[in-house]
């Protein structure tokens, strides 16, 4: 199979303009293939910290020029001019990633995919318009990509916070990554040539070797050796890994004197990440990641709108309405 060659439109501003969220961003299209092209638009000083991400990645920048009301529409504009421009000048790329929600980019969605291409959208719950979202071939709300379900972080020296900087990810965060690899598969199985592949996408500088492997097989076999989450096996003389379903850890369970607790720690995890409002959607898809048996019913509630009352009674959110009539939660 043919590697997919992305494009990367990137509406800053849509964004978040954060640095994890950028490089969260392009961790998930590299791993559905290679970026070929990157440009994100309303670049300003004030994204300073985003330059060595940017650079890393070989992205460009349209900088945001403040002139008239109608600033964004130019940048918008520009945005589907130069994405016209690569469909029809770049035979390479056969896909394109916008993040952004705004229905105004309709049209160009419509006209990539007449020309055949794939077209990925990234965009906030907040601000994604329900006819965009359909329109795209592929849709990934930025909450999701957002690594909500991060572990605390604990205080080291100042010297280990040095000597990690720079260097390669440790055996556990290539077990994470490969994890995540495999989920975003549509089987939960790769060869694993092609994973070596994206893991090279993802880290151009990892090498087997430095885990003390002469091999990569022998490498995934380590990854699987202590994780009951991944198993590796020969097909066809072909070598594979994916996930174990067989073998499932016991989940820990949401009760009525839990919840509330949960809940809390849930919407702090994305006021954190920078998010302001959320769609329900995605808080319930947050709860059932960290409770896979997640019932409302469990916990005393009919509806899970019910339980958005009781969270907005605790102060904890604001149930509002989009000009859609689409709830969000405004977190407080």
């Amino acid at each position: 199979m043919g590697t997919t060659n992305f494009a990367v439109f990137v509406d800053l501003e849509n964004a978040g303009a954060k640095e994890s969220m950028l490089n969260n961003i392009i961790e998930k299209v590299k791993i559905r293939g290679d970026i070929l092209l990157g440009k994100v638009y309303g670049y300003t000083d004030r994204y300073s910290n985003l330059k060595e991400c940017l650079l890393s990645n070989t992205f460009s920048v349209v900088p945001s020029l403040r002139y008239g009301k109608n600033q964004k529409n130019n940048l918008d504009i520009q945005l589907v001019i130069d994405a016209m421009e690569v469909a029809y000048t770049n035979p390479l790329i056969d896909s394109f990633c916008i993040v952004s929600g705004d229905s105004d980019y309709m049209p160009l969605v419509g006209r990539l995919k007449a020309m055949g291409k794939h077209v990925l959208g990234i965009s906030r719950s907040e601000v994604a318009s329900g006819i965009f979202i359909k329109a795209c071939n592929e849709f990934i709300f930025l909450e999701s990509v957002a690594s909500v379900n991060k572990p605390a972080k604990q205080a080291r020296p100042a010297q280990q916070e040095e000597a990690d900087h720079g260097s390669e990810p440790s055996l556990e965060d290539i077990r994470k990554l490969v994890i995540t690899i495999l989920q975003d598969q549509d089987e939960d199985q790769m060869y694993a040539s092609s994973l070596k592949d994206t893991l090279m996408r993802l880290h151009p500088d990892f090498n087997e070797s430095n885990y003390g492997c002469s091999t990569f097989g022998r490498f995934i076999q380590l990854l699987a050796r202590d994780s009951a989450e991944l198993k590796v096996w020969t097909e066809s003389s072909s070598l594979m890994i994916g996930l174990n379903t067989a073998v499932e850890a016991a989940a820990p369970q949401l009760t009525r004197s839990n919840w509330l607790p949960a809940f809390r720690e849930s919407l702090n995890r994305f006021k954190e990440d920078g998010f302001e409002r959320i769609n329900p959607s995605i808080l319930k898809a947050s709860i059932q990641a960290d409770y896979p048996d997640f019932d409302e019913r469990q916990i005393g509630f009919k509806r899970f709108s019910d339980i958005m009352k009781a969270l907005e009674k605790e102060k904890l959110l604001v149930i509002e309405m989009d000009e859609q009539h689409t709830m969000l939660l405004k977190i407080c």
